[in-house]
């Protein structure tokens, strides 16, 4: 079992936003935004319905990132 390093703070991930400049803020594990009960499920159940082929087999936890200003939103595959 992987852990993702965003996920339990080991790590801190800075992204600029392509549109504005401004920098993203990191929202949490997409899956966590599927529905009101997906934060509560098993994370390696979640990979392999998330639609994500890289997500199971590669060990990477799907970031959502938005920018503030512009409201753009980017996922980002963090490496566990």
């Amino acid at each position: 079992m992987s852990i993702c390093p965003v996920c339990n703070g080991l790590r801190e991930v800075y992204l600029i936003c392509t549109n504005c400049g401004d920098p993203m803020i990191e929202s949490g594990r997409l899956m966590d935004f599927y529905d009101d009960y997906s934060p509560y499920m098993e994370i390696d159940l979640m990979k392999m319905e998330d639609g994500y082929a890289q997500t199971n087999s590669r060990h990477k936890c799907p970031h959502l990132y938005r920018c503030p200003i512009c409201q753009k939103e980017e996922i980002i595959f963090i490496k566990e």
